[in-house]
C-alpha cells in the first residue's frame, strides 16, 4: 500500500507581500512559487484563488509567528482571520506552523545569489515560505510503508 501524493500550498502571511511555496508529500520537498502583493491589510484574493485552481492543494500551511520566548506575536490574529478566510473560501484545511526565524532561515538559504535577488522582498518571502512547509514536513513524518 502506497501513501497518497497529497499537495500543499504554504503561505507566508505579511502585511505587504505574502510568500508563496508548493509542496508534495511523496518527494517531501518544498519550493518557493512567488509573492502576492497585500494592500491595505487585503490579500490579492484573486491571485490566491488562481493558486488554488492551479495547484488544487489538499492543505494549506500557513506560518504564525511567536516571539523567541513562544508567546504570540501581535501579527497572529490577523493571520488567524487570514486562515478563516480561506478555510471559508477554499474548503481546504489550513494548518498553522510556528514560523520562528523562517525569513532569517531564507535570508541565509540565499545568500549565494546575486545581490539583486537576495535583496528582493518577495524572494525572501517566497523562501521564508519553503522554509515553513520543511518545518511542516518535518513535524509530520511520512508514515511508515507496512513491513
Amino acid at each position: 500500500m502506497s501513501n497518497p501524493a497529497l499537495t500543499i500550498l504554504c503561505f507566508d502571511y505579511g502585511r505587504r507581500r505574502i510568500g508563496v511555496a508548493v509542496g508534495q508529500t511523496i518527494s517531501r520537498t518544498a519550493t518557493p512559487l512567488d509573492s502576492l502583493a497585500v494592500r491595505q491589510r487585503r490579500p490579492d484574493w484573486g491571485a490566491i484563488s488562481a493558486l488554488i485552481d492551479r495547484w488544487q492543494p489538499d492543505l494549506i500551511v500557513l506560518g504564525k509567528p511567536h516571539h523567541m520566548d513562544g508567546s504570540t506575536h501581535p501579527l497572529a490574529p490577523e493571520i488567524e482571520k487570514f486562515a478563516n478566510r480561506l478555510r471559508g473560501r477554499y474548503g481546504v484545511d489550513v494548518a498553522l506552523v510556528d514560523e520562528r526565524l523562517s525569513s532569517v532561515e531564507a535570508r541565509r538559504r540565499l545568500a549565494g545569489l546575486p545581490e539583486s535577488r537576495r535583496s528582493d522582498p518577495g524572494t525572501v518571502d517566497s523562501h521564508a515560505a519553503r522554509v515553513i512547509l520543511e518545518t511542516w514536513f518535518s513535524e509530520h513524518p511520512a508514515p511508515k510503508e507496512p513491513t
